[in-house]
């Protein structure tokens, strides 16, 4: 299993990637909210993956975050959604939106999303309930500032799962930069 891929872009064709790490280029498809952020050809990259392996194919997906690549996990785990939809879904919405619409259960929402018509909008709102939404109601119903989602990416980074380095959010200065962020985030977490 192929958990994750540190190395340098040197390809990138969406929604493909070619990693090259150590002299083997890996092709990984990622979707297109992790392809818009990925930094540019030649420069080093780390991207969580999932590995499938099927009669026809083995193929890696990629994600920049383990909340992307936690949320692709849920979705192949239903019924009718292959890796593909799941990444056609995660392209369509970010983790957060995906979470908000199965939380109001928005069928309308995942409905705009190429390739999901009413019944599997439905079936993924049905099976997803209870899991996704529920992250979005901790997260204390709003997204996460670009500041307190690199907070977060750092601390994770370092080995604190998720819902730690968001508690650790809450006792953080709102102007807080980045950098004073995650040393102070460190600090609650090592008390």
């Amino acid at each position: 299993m192929i958990g994750r891929l540190t190395g340098v872009i040197a390809d990138k064709s969406p929604p493909l990637v070619v990693i090259d790490v150590g002299g083997v280029g890996y092709e990984v498809d990622v979707p297109m909210s992790s392809y818009f952020n990925l930094p540019a050809l030649g420069e080093r990259v780390t991207l969580l993956t999932h590995f499938v392996v099927r009669e026809d194919a083995q193929v890696l997906f990629g994600f920049l975050t383990a909340s992307e690549r936690s949320t692709f996990r849920e979705l192949v785990k239903i019924s009718g959604v292959g890796p593909r939809t799941a990444l056609a879904i995660l392209s369509g919405l970010s983790v957060a939106d995906l979470a908000q619409a199965v939380s109001r259960q928005e069928v309308v929402r995942l409905v705009k999303v190429p390739g999901i018509g009413k019944k599997t909008a439905e079936r993924l709102l049905l099976e997803l309930k209870g899991k996704l939404g529920a992250d979005l109601a901790q997260g204390g119903g709003a997204a996460l500032s670009d500041v307190q989602g690199d907070i977060v990416q750092a601390l994770m980074a370092l080995g604190y799962n998720e819902r730690d380095a968001k508690a650790a959010l809450k006792g953080l200065p709102a102007d807080a930069s980045v950098s004073d962020g995650i040393k102070l985030a460190l600090r609650s977490l090592n008390k």
